[in-house]
């Protein structure tokens, strides 16, 4: 359990609170947090007794970034030969399908702990992990070893319950292995246990349990989609899954049930405010139009989708929609990188390179990457930096030759990207990175147990062809 601590945070460069337009930008105010809230801001605050003084004087400071799609058990699947130039249904059969079920509850720790604390160190303070390492006859406890992890680095959580309920040789990837579905049933039944142990449904949460199937499309039949949802609204539970990731997708939809992904979800109960999609690279206007109506959510995955050439979403076409857009680190097998803040500069650089300069704005992508992502994951009251919000706030230190130079300096961690250090990280009060560490990290043990995983992944592979 992290310690919660009454902070002042005096002096920073530049303070960017996640919100839009003219709101944008707070200035040079300080941040006073107290409760796991943000109590106070503005210009020359007085330390009160028993607080901790937080010197932001070389630092611009950002809501905490909220990451609203990751596959955490990929963090030791990183730059696997096979899958390097495929794209996603190859490279879903070539690198993490043929190894799902040799991931022990210990594997997932060491990536989960690898991950989580590339996250970390990037910015990121809410995480939602789309995990669907589940099959019939596998073990279910890999979802409370990702809890467990979580609340050892005090990371705000979403656990996205995923997993396939069709046949085998409807899902791509999945089709290619020995793996069976587990049954509607067992889905459910580890959800409900899931919910009972961990959910919170404060806007503020800590810990939330979602359902998300691995697909709509592919990974299980219509009507167990509808029932999956109906489950959900049943529980006060939220629905995500991917969507639109490729053009098989859309061509798979036409050929199978003669409409377009996002009316066959619609038609499924599948869209609205307690849902949102990973990806949705190829949409038609008449998708974004449904997806705006019904206030059904988007996380964009820039790096991944470009990686795995699946395509550009049309991002702008849909904020403009008013689509509620966050974005997603994706899994790092395919993205090599768990940062958010190489997502959030991919983001801003990758529509104005298809759509010209004026496509995307800096604020705007901060936008996404923190109240964006809060929306879609229904968490109000974080995501934002203003009075009353939950206190998940990053410092980024810009005393770095990089960073001279510049004219709006706190744009920096959008426009300029990688490399930039977190100096402070603070969730609901906590600090969870202090002075560039995240505290009582093995940084060593940490690179050594990588290794081993991935040599163990290695060998069970070899072994078992």
């Amino acid at each position: 359990m992290k310690l919660r601590q009454n902070i002042l945070v005096k002096n920073p460069v530049a303070v960017m609170t996640g919100r839009r337009g003219s709101l944008a930008r707070a200035g040079q105010v300080d941040i006073r947090i107290s409760d796991g809230l943000i109590h106070e801001m503005g210009s020359d605050l007085v330390a009160h007794p028993g607080e901790r003084v937080i010197d932001a004087s070389d630092c611009v400071v950002y809501p905490g970034w909220v990451n609203t799609h990751h596959h955490l058990v990929q963090n030791l699947l990183k730059a696997v030969p096979a899958g390097l130039n495929q794209g996603l249904e190859e490279w879903l059969a070539s690198v993490p399908y043929p190894r799902l079920a040799r991931f022990t509850p210990e594997l997932v720790r060491i990536a989960a702990r690898l991950g989580m604390a590339e996250l970390l160190l990037s910015g990121v303070t809410t995480c939602a992990d789309h995990h669907y390492l589940y099959h019939a006859g596998g073990s279910t406890e890999s979802g409370d070893v990702l809890f467990d992890v979580a609340e050892e680095f005090g990371m705000r959580f979403v656990l996205c319950r995923g997993g396939a309920l069709e046949s085998a040789a409807s899902h791509p990837g999945l089709s290619r292995t020995a793996l069976k579905p587990e049954s509607l049933d067992a889905m459910l039944g580890d959800v409900e246990r899931l919910k009972a142990r961990y959910h919170q449904s404060a806007s503020d949460a800590m810990r939330r349990v979602v359902i998300a199937p691995t697909t709509p499309t592919f990974s299980l039949p219509p009507g167990l989609l509808g029932e999956l949802a109906h489950a959900a609204r049943s529980m006060d539970l939220r629905l995500h899954s991917h969507l639109s990731e490729t053009q098989n997708y859309v061509r798979f939809c036409r050929e199978k049930y003669n409409c377009l992904p996002v009316e066959f979800v619609a038609e499924h109960e599948w869209l609205g405010p307690d849902v949102w999609f990973a990806h949705m690279v190829h949409l038609q206007p008449s998708e974004i139009r449904l997806l705006a109506q019904t206030g059904t959510g988007v996380s964009h995955c820039p790096v991944s989708n470009s990686r795995l050439g699946s395509g550009v979403a049309p991002i702008p076409q849909m904020a403009a929609a008013g689509v509620p857009i966050s974005l997603g680190v994706d899994g790092v097998a395919s993205n090599e990188s768990g940062s958010m803040t190489n997502e959030v500069n991919t983001a801003w650089l990758l529509h104005r390179a298809t759509q010209g300069a004026s496509a995307t704005e800096a604020e705007d992508v901060i936008h996404w990457a923190s109240a964006g992502g809060s929306q879609v994951l229904g968490l109000g009251a974080v995501g934002s930096l203003e009075v009353g919000q939950a206190a998940d706030l990053v410092l980024y230190d810009i005393n770095h030759p990089r960073f001279f130079g510049f004219h709006d300096v706190a744009l920096a961690p959008v426009v300029a990207g990688e490399p930039i250090a977190v100096r402070y990280s603070i969730i609901s009060g906590c600090v969870v990175v202090d002075r560039g560490v995240i505290p009582g990290l093995d940084l060593a043990r940490l690179r050594s147990d990588a290794r081993d995983g991935v040599q163990q992944l290695l060998i069970e592979l070899d072994n078992a062809g």
